[in-house]
């Protein structure tokens, strides 16, 4: 029986004894090995450490020991090792050290020791390390991780961004038939493209008499006769569509006076000319709004086009073969010398108002063709109606094919003439605002592909800046650990020869610092 009790008792002094390494100072103070008002004595040894560092012997451990450290019981207990080496010369008859370095560190030494007060301070800075110092030193070095993967995914957002804007741009581009390089030079000399539009047009005018006789017999026939019906008066439908037919795209002197000019006074656009006369046209890319939308906005809608090229008063100046300054569009002077002048020498495609007649006519003749195709598509065609049974055969005889091929041939003159790319060219032509607009709009789409780019080097700049901040944060995090590490088994050393060298183990998050 003595003999288990023996055993029991053996066992019981080997046992660990395991303690929060949080509570670790509650724990000192309970058991009384430590004074509850310990920081008071603490901070006169602190001072008294600030000192005793002023002055130290060129020892590379020393400079080791106090090389961004903060200096504990332990530092200072090995600093007094190593002074006993490095002051041994100054020891007197009596065997004392006589240096002031040696007695000022071993007075710290003392004082440490005196009521345990070392173990509490050490205890404080454990603490102080698991819960504070190391968590803190690690969420920044997660924010900092943080802002890279941001910094990556910005990036990749600008880089997309950027390809998006330049091929939206491209398209835009293409669309006005330029590159891009010089955006108004090209505009403008893209202008100059219009006559022959013009003429393709007109071209194609010529295939649409059937058309028009058409028309001229339907009107004719159902609105032009007399109230005897004995004969028909006369209507003149779509004028501007039958004289270019007849005629082409002639003057506007031609089709106000019906008759031929003897010679055309050249209109010059003189925004036309001194664009002309610059060497280059530089790109100025000025402040970029972000903004969120990425269509183009040419401040003006091509649904405007209409309306914008019926209010237009062209002012104009042409000079005579002798110098003079001609007239400013309002026609030939009241002594007609069979000379164009001014809008009178425009053609009429390239005339806005007489432009915007020819596409209003055309407009007509699809809703009439698409009115007769409807009726024709119908239960019961009109013609065969009563009053119809004496139309002319031209009326009769139409198919749904043959109207619906007049259709055809109408919608694709209205194609080419409200094509976008041709609308922004009359408009360019029409006005010189209208083109300065358009092209700051475009310079700002190429704009935004160096803007995304720009910000994205600005972000990888920030990614270069987060990548470095963790580099040199993480030898820090390295060393604070391993200063914990030495600090958690000094102090689990010192509390085991307390308790005749049990085993003791600070527990909690410090194992996973």
């Amino acid at each position: 029986m003595q003999k288990t009790d023996e055993l029991t008792a053996q066992q019981i002094e080997n046992l660990p004894i395991d303690i929060s390494a949080s509570k670790l100072l509650d724990w000192l103070i309970d058991r009384r090995h430590v004074n509850l008002k310990w920081q008071t004595a603490a901070l006169a040894i602190r001072e008294k450490i600030n000192l005793a560092i002023q002055d130290m012997p060129e020892v590379d451990e020393i400079k080791q020991l106090l090389a961004g450290t903060y200096i504990n019981y332990f530092h200072c207990v090995r600093i007094v090792e190593l002074l006993k080496v490095s002051e041994s010369g100054s020891k007197n008859i009596f065997g004392y050290y006589s240096s002031q370095r040696m007695k000022d560190w071993q007075e710290v030494v003392r004082l440490y020791e005196k009521d345990n007060l070392y173990l509490a301070e050490v205890a404080q800075m454990l603490i102080r390390n698991i819960n504070y110092e190391i968590p803190s030193l690690k969420k920044q070095v997660a924010k900092f991780k943080q802002t890279q993967a941001d910094c990556r995914r910005k990036e990749k957002d600008y880089q997309d961004n950027a390809a998006a804007a330049k091929a939206e741009y491209n398209v835009e581009c293409r669309k006005l038939g330029i590159k891009g390089d010089k955006i108004k030079s090209e505009l403008l000399e893209k202008v100059k493209s219009l006559p022959k539009t013009f003429g393709v047009i007109a071209e194609k005018t010529q295939s649409l008499a059937p058309v028009i006789e058409f028309y001229q017999t339907f009107v004719q026939f159902t609105v032009g006769r007399t109230s005897d019906r004995s004969s028909q008066s006369e209507i003149e439908v779509v004028p501007i569509l039958q004289f270019i037919h007849q005629y082409g795209n002639a003057t506007v002197y031609q089709w106000r006076t019906g008759k031929v000019p003897e010679s055309v006074e050249a209109v010059t656009l003189s925004f036309l000319q001194e664009e002309e006369e610059q060497k280059a046209d530089e790109i100025d890319w000025g402040d970029i709004d972000d903004a969120g939308d990425d269509s183009i906005d040419f401040g003006i809608s091509l649904e405007e086009v209409g309306s914008e090229v019926l209010n237009f008063d062209i002012q104009v100046t042409v000079e005579t073969s002798d110098g003079d300054v001609g007239h400013d569009g309002q026609g030939s002077s009241a002594e007609d010398d069979r000379i164009a002048r001014g809008t009178d020498s425009l053609t009429l495609l390239d005339h806005p108002p007489t432009r915007n007649n020819f596409t209003n006519e055309l407009l007509e003749l699809e809703a009439f063709l698409m009115q007769r195709l409807s009726e024709m598509k119908g239960e019961m065609d009109v013609l065969s109606a009563n009053q119809f049974q004496s139309a002319p055969s031209i009326l009769q005889m139409k198919t749904k094919e043959d109207v619906s091929a007049m259709l055809d041939k109408v919608r694709e003159i209205l194609s080419l003439l409200t094509d976008s790319t041709i609308q922004h060219l009359m408009l360019i032509k029409s006005s010189p605002k209208y083109v300065d607009r358009l092209t700051e709009s475009l310079k700002q789409k190429c704009g935004q592909e160096e803007k995304m780019l720009a910000s994205k080097e600005a972000v990888h700049g920030k990614y270069l800046e987060a990548i470095e901040e963790e580099r040199q944060l993480m030898p820090k995090i390295d060393k604070l650990v391993a200063n914990t590490r030495i600090l958690q088994r000094q102090i689990e050393q010192d509390i085991s020869s307390r308790y005749k060298n049990r085993p003791v183990n600070l527990m909690g998050s410090i194992n996973s610092i």
